[in-house]
């Protein structure tokens, strides 16, 4: 197992900042009213392919030699990871073959495409992505940009939490969401080095909760299908994702498919941005949990922001 350093991250920042967007900070008097604390929103749903992974798609795509590029690049995932792959493998002219999982919401596919990547759909579980991803790469050659599991993606994911602490001093803590724990283990990269008394909270579904059993249990314990709004967070940890969160996060928060859906309303509200159910668990699990986060400054990713937009979950129930 390989594990990225702090360096890998400075060297991937310069690596990738050409494809990338130095996102802002929003903040809301009235969210943080509601809240009872100080909120900082990094919103890398501003992002041109409107995720933070194009940090570590783009840190992957660019860091390949010239022999190894002429294959072009190869993943599975269910949206932002493939749309961002896309993304970065169109501007170096490279071709991207990526898996999805056919109930992957619509706007992310269309994404997928518009950046030229080509699509081979698979059943919505964990082992049908990785058995149909099998057989994609082995006919392409292409190299295998894992979805969160990969030094290079967390390198860049990194990225993101380097700005925010330049960009925001102080924080006591940052609150991302957590599915196979990409984000995170990137977020605690630099924080570990630049701010190691910036606590680090991870946010995940209730009816997606494995990495929250797997923190309680001291092991990875790894769900196959799970189903919630919160689309982008349906995978499981892996090693390296793993090592961080054993290491690093400070606690895992859980909330419930309501939470996430007024979480996402009032942040639709009272910030005036898009983001998709995924980046509301930050805000779903500070409101959940008020004690915890009262008076704090708290740095909260917006990890995304592709949504279908005539299937809005506060209009389907």
């Amino acid at each position: 197992m390989i594990i990225p350093t702090y360096d890998d991250m400075l060297a991937a920042h310069e690596r990738i900042k050409p494809y990338i967007r130095r996102t802002p900070i929003r903040t809301s008097d009235c969210l943080n009213e509601i809240a009872g604390c100080e909120l900082y929103f990094k919103c890398e749903n501003f992002q041109e392919p409107g995720a933070f992974k194009v940090r570590g798609a783009a840190n992957a795509v660019f860091g390949l030699d010239d022999e190894q590029a002429k294959k072009g690049v190869a993943t599975h995932s269910s949206g932002n990871h493939a749309s961002c792959l896309s993304y970065a493998a169109m501007k170096r002219g490279i071709p991207c073959n990526v898996v999805m999982p056919r109930t992957a919401p619509q706007a992310k596919m269309d994404t997928v495409r518009r950046y030229g990547g080509r699509i081979t759909e698979c059943a919505p579980s964990t082992s049908s992505r990785e058995a149909t991803f099998a057989q994609v790469q082995a006919a392409t050659g292409g190299d295998f940009v894992h979805p969160y599991n990969d030094p290079r993606v967390i390198a860049g994911q990194g990225t993101c939490a380097r700005e925010f602490i330049e960009q925001a001093d102080g924080l006591d803590m940052v609150v991302a969401p957590i599915g196979g724990g990409g984000m995170i283990s990137g977020t605690c990269l630099p924080l570990s080095t630049l701010a190691p008394e910036t606590r680090v909270i991870a946010a995940e579904p209730e009816q997606a909760d494995d990495a929250f059993r797997s923190f309680k249990a001291g092991h990875i314990i790894a769900d196959d299908a799970p189903v919630t709004i919160a689309d982008g967070l349906l995978v499981p940890l892996k090693d390296l994702t793993w090592h961080f969160v054993s290491n690093h996060v400070s606690e895992i928060c859980t909330a419930s498919e309501q939470d996430i859906i007024e979480a996402m309303k009032l942040t639709w509200k009272h910030l005036r941005v898009v983001m998709e159910p995924s980046s509301s668990l930050p805000l779903a699990t500070i409101l959940k949990n008020p004690d915890a986060f009262k008076g704090k400054r708290v740095g909260v990713i917006i990890t995304g922001g592709n949504v279908d937009l005539d299937k809005l979950p506060w209009i389907l129930g």
